[in-house]
């Protein structure tokens, strides 16, 4: 990644007892307080692709505020925190497509990075961003039920990945209560756990059965139809 255009940030100023404790973005380089963000330097946008979807997801969430005592979330205290490293990124992912391999490598493509991208990429500002990770495309369109979907995938995979039990996602899931509190709020259930217990479900059965784990995205994650007109 281009050290004079972007850099990956974390918001340092948190709480275990907010919505969400983590919460971390590509930015532009531009002035940032100090008592903000976090600024993790790494070596290409591939990378940090991947590191932003596991920064945001619940497990490392959950994880998180199992150790933070109080409201600052530091570079010191991030690096004692469980991220998998990029082999096992490459050998967990047994839900693609068999027709892809290896399955997780770093292109734009892959499973992981096309739905952390997607995501990320909804301004002109980060096209150096997405072009580093090898799409020239204009920036995805914002849209509240896909992005959902997007992030459900994501959060599943990485309870898979890091090896968290059905019973235990459901018991970390519950431990959101704000999150659920507004899910039931705006749709009468918590509907995020609910989705991400059954993606983690289909992923699990597609493991076990060989066929591929389907999306229930269509388009696909990253594909140019989604994004705005060039």
């Amino acid at each position: 990644m281009n050290p004079n255009c972007l850099f990956l940030a974390v918001r340092e100023l948190t709480g275990n007892t907010n919505m969400r404790t983590v919460i971390a973005t590509i930015l532009p380089r531009l002035p940032s307080f100090r008592n903000t963000t976090v600024t993790i330097g790494l070596d290409s946008a591939q990378s940090a692709v991947q590191l932003l979807g596991i920064l945001n997801s619940f497990i490392f969430d959950y994880l998180a505020r199992q150790s933070l005592s109080g409201n600052h979330l530091s570079f010191g205290f991030l690096k004692q925190l469980p991220i998998p490293p990029s082999e096992k990124l490459k050998q967990s992912c047994k839900w693609c497509s068999p027709d892809v391999s290896p399955c997780i490598t770093l292109i734009l493509s892959d499973w992981f990075q096309s739905r952390a991208l997607e995501l990320t990429y909804t301004a002109w500002d980060l096209q150096p961003f997405a072009r580093d990770c090898g799409y020239d495309g204009p920036p995805f369109r914002w849209d509240e039920e896909r992005r959902f979907l997007l992030r459900c995938e994501l959060d599943a995979a990485y309870f898979h990945l890091y090896g968290i039990e059905r019973d235990d996602v459901d018991y970390i899931m519950e431990t959101f209560s704000i999150v659920k509190r507004k899910d039931i709020k705006a749709h009468g259930e918590y509907r995020t756990k609910r989705v991400i217990l059954e993606m983690y479900d289909a992923m699990a059965a597609a493991m076990q059965g060989g066929a591929p784990y389907g999306t229930r995205l269509a388009p696909p994650p990253a594909d140019p139809r989604v994004a705005h007109e060039a």
